[in-house]
């Protein structure tokens, strides 16, 4: 009787050792890649996989959704000899589970390394003016090198994008002055076509007083009825010996 009871034990651990080995349940964004005793026999998922039980089949989980990995800040020398700390952000996803088991260890890691190799071969090549102003072309040339290097890995590169650019603060304070400058020489440029545009409306409107001397007069009339709006001012003005003239000839007739 013992030794049944002893069969029966061993057995019961076998079935439950049978079970947990036998049958894994994958979610939708994962993948099995299946390995029998050392050797690749398929990818398998989502739902339930069941597996030849006691090991001889084993499996290495992986997941296919987007990853979103930061790519440390790297020190950059640019073309024309600036140095600057750059970082960036790279999005991947598995595309293919099996290759990227097989093919490298620890994609992930592999993939991060490469990105900040790139980051650096890339912007050292660019002028810190590229560098500032043209992102999306260097974004499309990172993305492209890093999708070359990743597809025989089995991972497919999304995108990678340039986050910060940070630089020394003698150079900030320079494109600062440089900034300063260039908006004072705009404003310069902007006040001296107003001058020329006004200057050229004075000369218009001379040119149409001086042909009927009456508008001279009504013009001066009318500037004195705007000054005289200020009623905290005490106005001192000469008058013109043309508004006399009609007065005096008047009174000279009359002695006459």
């Amino acid at each position: 009787m013992p030794n049944i009871g002893v069969i029966e034990v061993v057995g019961m651990g076998l079935l439950m050792i049978a079970l947990m080995t036998f049958v894994r349940i994958m979610k939708e964004y994962e993948r099995a890649v299946v390995f029998r005793l050392g050797r690749f026999c398929g990818v398998r998922g989502p739902g339930l996989v069941f597996l030849i039980p006691f090991w001889i089949e084993r499996i290495e989980r992986m997941s296919l959704r987007v990853i979103v990995q930061d790519v440390t800040p790297q020190d950059v020398i640019t073309k024309d000899n600036v140095s600057v700390s750059v970082n960036a952000v790279l999005s991947f996803r598995v595309d293919g589970p099996d290759k990227a088991v097989i093919e490298v260890e620890d994609f992930g890691f592999a993939i991060g390394q490469l990105a900040q190799t790139t980051l650096r071969s890339v912007l050292g090549r660019a002028d810190l003016d590229d560098l500032l102003s043209e992102r999306d072309k260097l974004n499309q040339d990172l993305g492209n090198i890093i999708k070359q290097h990743c597809e025989p890995w089995g991972v497919q590169v999304l995108a990678m994008e340039i986050k910060h650019v940070d630089l020394p603060e003698a150079m900030q304070r320079a494109m600062a002055k440089q900034a300063e400058a260039e908006r004072e020489r705009r404003a310069k440029r902007t006040h001296a076509e107003g001058e020329l545009e006004s200057s050229k409306a004075l000369t218009e409107a001379a040119m149409v007083l001086s042909k009927t001397p009456v508008a001279i007069q009504l013009r001066f009339l009318q500037a004195l009825v705007e000054v005289s709006a200020e009623k905290n001012s005490t106005l001192i003005f000469p008058i013109p010996i043309d508004l006399l003239t009609p007065f005096i000839k008047k009174q000279g007739n009359l002695e006459s």
